[in-house]
């Protein structure tokens, strides 16, 4: 064989023994919630503008998570790397303040004709990259508050700068995926006490001189769903209607009543559970949620046989964000949260947040083809086995 034919043959054989690293349940469960969304979109109004979008959406995701599970991410190791990806996010952060769309009160999107990106997507994956170098660079010294405090110190950067635009559901997203990599590391008992009083101590000073009066008001809904249901109450209180309206078994595909005589807003994106539970049922959002923990199950799975203690905290920390958007998402679906205009992952309207889903999942599969050899059981201990 000549060396152009040799040449050949050995990147075949890589491209398939990255796609064998491939995790294909793992990549099949995401696959089938975003039709599952898909189909949730398009059974309002037939051929819809956002069914045809997202189709776009989804085959470019798909694109990207193979192409990223081929990619060998250990560069991301470098402090250089982690420095500017940061350096980056906060800035396109800081641009929104000047050039950013402002959608529903929120400064928070960049239009380019008719496609728009969101920020904040991008800054959730970089903090997880971030915290994944910082701490498993000072996995053994973890419990000095000084390194809680300093990477606090990143979060809260991105926190304020996410806030202000204003967008409270993005910045909570910041704060738990900080919150629960900082747990993950290993963290005592007193300073997670301190952590849990610093925050209530800064969500009476955000109440006091911070929150504008409807943030105030999307809290106090929360507490009393009820008491105004024409004006900040309504997009839950209508929710909450559509998810008990489809009962046991639902009302059957383009059949969802709340949905598709748009009393149910933003179903496509804030609301798509709703809208998918009164179409589907009990039985089907149950389905969705089983469908859900097992690619959470999955994600840990695989962050557990992390070549080094950096890759096993980007995946736990993957698994830490869709968490946080699912929780979120589902709570404000059902009012059991205050309303915060959180996508769930996968499912929900969107091509920002879907790309960098799958090209999270894409990274964590281009990790797979240099994981570590140790026992999984050694390796899990060695993080969640230290909390105390």
């Amino acid at each position: 064989m000549t060396d152009v034919s040799m040449g050949i043959w050995e990147r075949i054989k890589n491209l398939g023994a990255s796609l064998l690293h491939i995790d294909w349940i793992l990549f099949g469960l995401a696959l089938v919630i975003s039709l599952a969304g898909l189909l949730t979109m398009n059974s309002f109004e037939g051929q819809s503008y956002y069914y045809h979008r997202q189709i776009i959406w989804i085959i470019i995701s798909v694109v990207v998570f193979f192409v990223a599970s081929i990619i060998d991410w250990r560069f991301l190791r470098r402090t250089t790397v982690v420095t500017w990806l940061y350096i980056v996010s906060a800035t396109l952060l800081l641009l929104l303040f000047a050039v950013g769309s402002i959608f529903r009160g929120a400064q928070s999107w960049f239009s380019l004709g008719g496609l728009s990106f969101q920020p904040s997507d991008l800054a959730e994956l970089v903090l997880i990259i971030l915290l994944a170098k910082y701490f498993s660079r000072r996995h053994v010294e973890i419990a000095d508050v000084r390194h809680i405090l300093i990477s606090g110190l990143y979060a809260f950067i991105l926190f304020v700068l996410v806030f202000l635009q204003p967008d409270f559901g993005a910045a909570i997203i910041l704060f738990c995926v900080w919150l629960g990599m900082v747990l993950v590391s290993g963290i005592s008992i007193k300073h997670l006490l301190s952590v849990f009083a610093l925050g209530i101590f800064s969500f009476i000073i955000l109440w006091g001189f911070v929150f504008k009066p409807y943030q105030k008001d999307r809290i106090l809904t929360f507490i009393h769903p009820l008491t105004d249901i024409r004006g900040s109450g309504y997009n839950a209180y209508q929710s909450t209607i559509a998810v008990g309206s489809g009962r046991i078994l639902g009302k059957g595909v383009g059949y969802g009543t709340q949905s598709k005589l748009q009393f149910l807003p933003e179903y496509q994106t804030d609301f798509i559970f709703a809208a998918f539970a009164e179409e589907w049922g009990f039985v089907g959002a149950s389905v969705l949620m089983i469908l859900y923990a097992i690619v959470l199950w999955r994600i840990v799975s695989n962050a557990f046989y992390g070549a080094s203690n950096f890759e096993t905290l980007f995946g736990l920390g993957l698994a830490i964000l869709f968490f946080t958007h699912i929780v979120i998402h589902v709570g404000m679906n059902i009012g059991l949260l205050p309303v915060t205009g959180q996508t769930t992952p996968f499912m929900s309207y969107g091509g920002s947040h879907l790309i960098l889903e799958f090209l999270g999942l894409g990274i964590l599969m281009g990790m797979r083809k240099y994981n570590r050899s140790a026992n999984k059981l050694d390796v899990k201990n060695e993080f969640v086995g230290i909390i105390s």
